[in-house]
């Protein structure tokens, strides 16, 4: 790919940035979207707040995810949250995740994007993807390690094993990574829960035949994460593009969904430090890519020092243990246990606890206070007249999708404007462009089922 401009892939669907959206950043149509929904939840059985770990499932931060996957449409909202209840009764997510064998868990996490733990300048998660490494010799092994994964839980067999075992990365993700994030109150709106994470997905070093070999998979593991975990992804910063990847974009647009694609930043290397620290503190960029962290791939987290100011340490821990853990909500502060099994010995460890920081009802509060000021930046006519349609039980099919010229975008000017106004930007700010590229984003091979060219893959391995 050339060293042009960054590009920023456009799609005709709601865009809804942080904290827009969220708990404490509601309009009043918003809010009564989530009234509306919860209440739905409530009758159908499908919502108890009393959940024993109550991050990650049912809770009005997850409803919210559905909700700003739907357009605030509470009836498409509330199909794809049944669905997803009823997907994971029949998988036994939960279990999967709390009795997992501890080293099958870090099997999987050295294949998949891993949280170098580290936030952004917002306090949303960082995490590092290098494709490279998910090779066919990779690939073969994990296939063969996933279908005899040591848990308790129970599958109807409709999913495949390889991709359960991702999930319990996504369950990582909801009920510690993102939960920990939250309970951090050095960041902008520090009462409003954290429910979103970045990645920065290197593509370096992947030649066109590895690309089509995992296209099936990537694709199926795509789905299923936008249809089960819908609105944990913040932005992907895709870096070490090869000259191709017009082809690949071919193949990849079609996994998602137009909310997900105009997250995708695509970065030449001229403008991957610059645009990344428009984001990111250098302090929290891995070295590789122009910051200052020592993190490499499949090292465990870094954690933030900031870390210290907030945790209390239990049961002899002075650090974050490795595997499966997950945070119980105990009033005034939430206690963190490290589950697994090693051995076939179940491990329930209570590591640490965070006293809340965020008052109770300050967060119902900010939503009044916010109501319809907000309004004219984060909602458009036909996605007021969707949470209405919705919340009258009478949704309109596509009446939630916008026309271009009603797209909220989000651009890395706007976060300039944003932190500038914040005093915590520092390094300079690539310009996104609204129009990819005919060279990079439009000349794209659309024929999705047929082989890449023979002599195109040879020269792409000869690379």
């Amino acid at each position: 790919m050339s060293d042009g401009p960054v590009h920023r892939v456009i799609s005709a669907a709601e865009v809804y940035s942080f904290p827009q959206g969220h708990l404490g950043h509601l309009t009043d149509l918003e809010a009564n979207a989530l009234d509306e929904f919860r209440k739905l939840c409530t009758e159908k059985n499908l919502y108890n707040g009393t959940k024993k770990y109550d991050f990650g499932s049912h809770d009005d931060t997850t409803l919210l995810r559905f909700l700003r996957a739907r357009r605030f449409n509470v009836e498409d909202a509330f199909q794809q949250f049944k669905d997803t209840e009823e997907w994971r009764a029949a998988n036994q997510l939960e279990t999967l995740y709390e009795t997992i064998d501890l080293q099958h868990f870090e099997e999987t996490r050295r294949l998949y994007p891993q949280w170098t733990g580290r936030r952004d300048r917002r306090g949303i998660p960082v995490y590092i993807f290098e494709v490279k490494h998910l090779d066919a010799k990779a690939m073969a092994a994990y296939d063969k390690s996933a279908a005899q994964t040591h848990s308790k839980a129970k599958t109807d067999g409709n999913t495949a094993p390889k991709l359960l075992r991702l999930f319990t990365l996504y369950e990582n993700l909801t009920r510690y990574v993102l939960p920990l994030s939250t309970a951090m109150t050095d960041r902008p709106y520090p009462s409003t829960p954290i429910t979103q994470s970045n990645n920065i997905v290197d593509i370096s070093g992947v030649g066109l035949k590895q690309f089509w070999n995992l296209r099936a998979h990537m694709q199926s593991a795509s789905q299923l994460a936008t249809a089960n975990y819908p609105e944990t992804l913040d932005r992907i910063f895709i870096i070490g593009a090869p000259y191709f990847f017009p082809t690949v974009w071919g193949w990849i647009k079609r996994w998602f969904d137009p909310i997900t694609t105009s997250k995708i930043f695509i970065l030449s290397q001229s403008d991957m430090k610059s645009t990344l620290e428009s984001f990111i503190e250098p302090a929290n960029i891995p070295k590789k890519y122009g910051g200052e962290l020592e993190f490499n791939w499949c090292d465990p987290p870094v954690h933030d020092p900031a870390l210290n100011d907030v945790i209390t340490w239990k049961g002899g821990y002075e650090t974050l243990p490795t595997g499966p853990m997950y945070w119980r909500d105990k009033g005034d502060h939430i206690e963190l246990e490290a589950v697994g099994a090693f051995d076939g010995k179940q491990r329930r460890d209570i590591v640490a606890t965070v006293r809340k920081t965020a008052k109770e009802g300050e967060t119902e509060e900010a939503n009044k206070t916010t109501g319809e000021a907000l309004q004219p930046q984060t909602i458009s006519a036909a996605t007021a007249e969707a949470i209405k349609a919705g919340s009258a039980g009478q949704p309109k099919p596509g009446s939630y999708v916008v026309a271009p010229e009603g797209i909220a975008t989000l651009s890395l000017q706007d976060d300039k404007n944003y932190t500038e106004a914040n005093g915590n930007l520092e390094g300079p700010v690539s310009e996104v462009t609204n129009e990819p590229q005919a060279t990079e984003l439009e000349s794209v091979n659309e024929k999705q089922d047929s082989a890449p060219d023979a002599s195109a893959t040879g020269e792409v391995n000869k690379a």
